[in-house]
């Protein structure tokens, strides 16, 4: 495990080269910057995941702060394959199986550099007729972990794709409170309500892992995402992106509540594209 530390907080980040962590990886999170916990040496553990404190999850459930670049869409309409082929940005080439299943071929060799408060983790991979860079720096300063992504298209097609971030954050007595900007709406839903004010809560308890909602909200157009979360442990926790979302749902079951916010990438031969997240956990 990789690790950063700073200002009473120790983050662990999965590392895409040992052998020991590969299992926890899959198929669908980037493996460069995988944020697998982040610990307050007072307080313990800060992140949650779908089957926490399962210490072994399955990989597609994960925990922490993972990050993904989507392949196919959420209805399975393939985006970066061509015949039979398919490219996983941030995981490596991937085929199918017997029953049609994707299946990892050959993964994505990373450079990985540690700095003073920084990760940066490098990759280029090639598959299904697309070529690409990938960069992802993590750096943890003053109790704040920003997370930031370059990607380039090398190759001679344009390549166009998803990305989305899924971070786990744990609740408070089997409930969640998320502070959305003011004019945030929610699909209709019999699990969350969102209030005049932008405040997201939960409708029912979660009573199992299993028993889960899924929602998608509708935020202020051309604007950026910012939240603030209740958390178990400390004062609140805050996120940001540097990007206005294409769409964001928003998940949770009986261990944890995720805000996912999606951005539509659709680069031309030779173009890049940079984002971040902010991820802030104030002390008590």
């Amino acid at each position: 495990m990789l690790t950063l530390a700073d200002a009473g907080l120790r983050v662990e980040v999965l590392d895409p080269g040992a052998a020991a962590e590969l299992p926890r990886q899959g198929q669908r999170f980037c493996r460069g910057g995988y944020v697998w916990q982040i610990h307050d040496e007072k307080l313990g553990p800060l992140l949650s995941g779908p089957e926490y404190p399962a210490p072994e999850p399955i990989p597609f459930n994960g925990q922490g702060l993972p990050e993904s670049f989507r392949h196919r869409t959420r209805e399975g309409r393939p985006l970066t394959w061509r015949d039979g082929e398919g490219l996983a940005p941030g995981i490596g080439r991937l085929g199918l199986d017997a029953r049609g299943e994707p299946v990892l071929v050959a993964p994505c060799a990373w450079k990985i550099t540690q700095l003073p408060c920084q990760l940066v983790f490098q990759t280029r991979d090639a598959g299904a007729g697309l070529d690409y860079e990938l960069a992802r720096q993590l750096e943890l300063r003053d109790r704040v972990l920003h997370s930031r992504t370059q990607l380039t298209n090398t190759g001679p097609d344009p390549l166009r794709l998803q990305w989305f971030a899924h971070p786990f954050w744990p609740l408070r007595d089997g409930q969640a409170q998320v502070q959305l900007p003011t004019g945030a709406r929610l699909t209709e839903n019999p699990g969350f309500a969102v209030d005049a004010h932008g405040k997201l809560s939960f409708r029912r308890p979660f009573r199992t892992a299993e028993d889960q909602q899924f929602a998608l909200l509708e935020l202020p157009p051309a604007r950026a995402l910012t939240l603030t979360l209740d958390h178990p442990q400390l004062p609140r926790v805050e996120f940001s992106t540097s990007f206005a979302p294409s769409e964001c749902p928003v998940w949770a079951n009986a261990r944890t509540i995720s805000v996912e916010p999606y951005l539509t990438l659709d680069l031309a031969p030779g173009a890049t594209r940079h984002w971040e997240l902010r991820h802030a956990f104030p002390g008590s």
